[in-house]
């Protein structure tokens, strides 16, 4: 099966850093891109790391973003789920009509540990580049996922424009 082609970037959503990688602009294989510092929601809506991924998105010309959902071993969904459900509604709110795709995470921030590990990088230096290799892991196994199935991986989110504000609140 085949793979549709296009960079997508792909996003690991931390309480305090965010991951990002890349793919290749055929879609087979995820690279690191960046570390970013978390400051959405409270951070200026100018500089914050989700404008940071729309700005890469657009400059890349993304096909799409993949998103890890952090679920538990047993497939439910705690707070970690919650929030990435949340930062990934906000992307696809700034991104349309770029698409933004959900993909199971589960345990890829173990399984970036213990690579980096093996491969020498120290526990102090992991914490540097851990959030870019769970994206990484995120990214890949999306493309393998849809390599397979012939279809995109994940779950679409969907988002919803903002009521404008008016000096009595939301209308």
């Amino acid at each position: 099966m085949s793979v549709r082609p296009g960079v997508r970037v792909g996003v690991d959503v931390g309480t305090v850093r965010v991951g990002v990688a890349l793919s290749d602009p055929s879609g087979i294989l995820a690279t690191p891109h960046a570390t970013l510092a978390r400051g959405w929601p409270d951070a200026d809506p100018e500089t914050d790391d989700v404008s940071q991924i729309v700005m890469l998105s657009s400059e890349r010309d993304a096909l799409e973003v993949i998103v890890g959902l952090p679920r538990s071993l047993d497939g439910s969904e705690g707070p970690a789920a919650r929030a990435a459900r949340t930062y990934a509604a906000e992307l696809a709110r700034r991104l349309a009509p770029v698409g933004v795709r959900l993909v199971d995470e589960r345990l890829t921030s173990v399984d970036a540990h213990r690579t980096l590990r093996e491969s020498g990088v120290s526990g102090r230096r992991q914490r540097a580049v851990v959030d870019q290799a769970a994206a990484v892991l995120i990214l890949q196994a999306a493309l393998d996922q849809e390599r397979s199935a012939g279809r995109p991986p994940g779950e679409p989110v969907t988002h919803t424009r903002r009521r404008p504000k008016t000096k009595d609140g939301p209308r």
